[in-house]
């Protein structure tokens, strides 16, 4: 008979347990994030943090938790928090920030010239740490004497992650977020703690910062007049069902002939025909139309 070699498993061989896939689905059912099943070692690494904090022995006894304890829902924010941690900085993507005060602000601008009301509202949906908005912030702010004269500034920053969100409030950063900050804008805007950076108070008193689940159809039906939406590195955790649900409240929440921003490689393609792609240099976004204006076919 010959020799069989048993089967030996290395290092990347790994086996979910069933309860991991079920907790994937409590994740997908409360925030539209979708694990799939490549990233499945990963959500279960991150269910061992909370695991070991919580002193639960075992996945299954971590799920049980997750869908019976007094405490489930505040341990499912929990859970969040360790899954949707992103990097990001300030002054992220130039191009973007490029067309948006040379483009599309006059643009916004030239079309709500006749109100009598001169205000502009930017969502930063999924500002993580805080970095977009007040870069927002400093943007706006910088044309303040020039195209923005006697218009007045609202930033909304959300995202889901409460750990994120309290350094967002706290506004202090480390000289590696502030690596694409100019020095003039850094003494401007920014005052030094040793070697950390805390915003001034001429940024952060325009940008309110609050949690919100993007699935949340009750809350985001509220986020209505908006001239410009950034959601930039969100949607690709979310599956294409989830996707067109929050892009939907992202249109509905637009004004006419405003403006949504993605990140660099993401794209509306089988998700939303209702915005219309605009090409800028280097960048992209999409146009919510005016109303009556014919569909492109």
């Amino acid at each position: 008979m010959p020799n069989v070699k048993p089967a030996v498993h290395g290092i990347n061989d790994f086996l979910p347990s069933p309860y991991t896939a079920q907790i994937r689905e409590l994740i997908y059912q409360a925030a539209g994030i979708y694990t799939p099943d490549n990233r499945l070692r990963f959500l279960e690494e991150r269910c061992q943090r909370r695991m070991d904090t919580m002193r639960v022995n075992s996945i299954r006894d971590y799920f049980e938790y997750l869908t019976l304890n007094g405490s489930r829902v505040n341990e499912l924010n929990q859970l969040l928090n360790e899954i949707t941690v992103g990097e990001t900085c300030f002054y992220r993507n130039q191009p973007q920030l490029d067309a948006l005060v040379k483009i599309v602000l006059p643009a916004i601008i030239a079309n709500k010239s006749a109100q009598p009301l001169k205000r502009l509202r930017i969502w930063s949906a999924g500002c993580s740490t805080g970095e977009e908005p007040y870069t927002l912030a400093a943007l706006l702010l910088e044309n303040s004497a020039g195209l923005l004269k006697n218009w007045s500034f609202e930033i909304f920053a959300t995202d889901l992650n409460e750990r994120s969100l309290v350094k967002a409030q706290e506004a202090v950063y480390s000289e590696y977020a502030m690596r694409n900050v100019q020095p003039y804008l850094r003494d401007k805007y920014f005052t030094r703690r040793g070697e950390l950076f805390e915003v001034n108070s001429s940024l952060r008193s325009l940008v309110r910062v609050s949690r919100l689940n993007l699935l949340d159809d009750g809350k985001m039906v509220f986020m209505k007049g908006m001239d410009v939406i950034l959601c930039c590195n969100v949607l690709i955790y979310f599956d294409s069902a989830s996707k067109r649900r929050v892009v939907q409240h992202f249109f509905n929440g637009l004004l006419p002939n405003s403006y949504f921003f993605l990140g660099h490689s993401e794209s509306l393609f089988g998700i939303n025909s209702d915005f219309r792609l605009i090409h800028f240099p280097g960048a992209t976004a999409y146009l919510k139309p005016p109303r009556g204006a014919p569909p492109i076919i």
